[in-house]
């Protein structure tokens, strides 16, 4: 099983981009060094810096004609990762 969950692309991240940091959600259970392993194998750039970020689910409730619907959104883990000077990371070159 791969360390990397997918890329993250949102507005904040895609900020981030133009500074030479990438975000991916992971396993939960990954590390730091694993993280790097994995982004340098992958995309085949030199990583010089990988941050982590762990979320927890959030409660969450609807409410219906019956009843109240409650549950939660699942816990993930983020990874921020910073390559070296020049090189970039292309999302889109599989598409």
């Amino acid at each position: 099983m791969s360390v990397l969950v997918r890329p993250l692309v949102t507005e904040k991240v895609s900020g981030l981009n133009e500074k030479g940091k990438y975000g991916f959600v992971v396993e939960r259970s990954a590390n730091k060094v694993e993280i790097k392993k994995a982004v340098e194998k992958m995309y085949g750039v030199t990583v010089e810096q990988v941050n982590t970020i762990n979320y927890q689910g959030k409660m969450k409730s609807r409410y219906t004609k019956s009843r109240v619907i409650t549950g939660k959104t699942p816990a993930y883990k983020k990874a921020i990762v910073t390559v070296a000077e020049g090189e970039v990371i292309d999302f889109y070159s599989n598409i």
